[in-house]
Parts: C-alpha cells; sequence; structure tokens
C-alpha cells in the first residue's frame, strides 16, 4: 500500500490519496480495511476509490462524494493502469467545495500516479 497525504487542503478539506495492487473484490474490500485500520481513514469524511481489471471490468464506489469514483475511474483508464485500486481520502473541512471537488480528486489521482511512474495524462 502507498499513501501520499496532505496532497490537497482547500477551505478546512484535506486530501490523501492511497493505493495498491487488487485483482478481486475480495481485494478491493482487503484493501479498504487495511486502510481504515488507521483511525484517521476510518474517521476521514469519504473513502472514494476505483480498480479496472485487466478484462476491463470496472468497480467504484463513491463513499458519499458522488460522482468522484467515476473520476478516479477515468483516469485509471487513461493511463491504462489494471487491478489497481486508487482511493481518494477527503476529510471535510466544513465549507461545500462545489466542483472543485473534482478537481481536487484529479489532483490526488494524478499525484499517485506520477509517485508510481505511470502517465498522469488527463
Amino acid at each position: 500500500m502507498k499513501t501520499i497525504e496532505n496532497v490537497v487542503n482547500d477551505r478546512g478539506s484535506r486530501y490523501a490519496v492511497s493505493g495498491g495492487a487488487a485483482r478481486s473484490d475480495a481485494d478491493v474490500t482487503a484493501f479498504l480495511k487495511q486502510l481504515k485500520r488507521n483511525k484517521k481513514y476510518a474517521k476521514a469524511t469519504h473513502n472514494t476509490w476505483a480498480v479496472l481489471a485487466a478484462d476491463g471490468t470496472a468497480r467504484k464506489g463513491d463513499d458519499g462524494e458522488s460522482g468522484a469514483g467515476m473520476v478516479i475511474l477515468r483516469m485509471l483508464e487513461r493511463a491504462g493502469l489494471h487491478d489497481h485500486v486508487i482511493v481518494v481520502t477527503r476529510w471535510y473541512g466544513g465549507k461545500h467545495l462545489g466542483g472543485d471537488r473534482f478537481r481536487h480528486v484529479q489532483t490526488c489521482v494524478r499525484r499517485y500516479l506520477e509517485a508510481i511512474g505511470r502517465s498522469a495524462a488527463d
């Protein structure tokens, strides 16, 4: 598991990104469980995620941040990254971010892809 903290801070909301190998639904469930063993992540407002299987099957979870899973999934598709889950974590800061929240999700995924040596084209 690779985690990058303090990727974005905006109006009190803080973002982090994590990722790792995931070839099945069970792997995704285990990854999220391991991430949330850290109380900081368990108490986060949103842990949105997506994974693109090698066979092209796509899975995502918005965790209350409607549309965020699809943003992550599109970036996985563009990067050609398969069998790898990416989780963007947000701690809500008390002020609505509107559409900026999707830009922040993109920033987090881009930072993660760069950290693992993948193209972050979007």
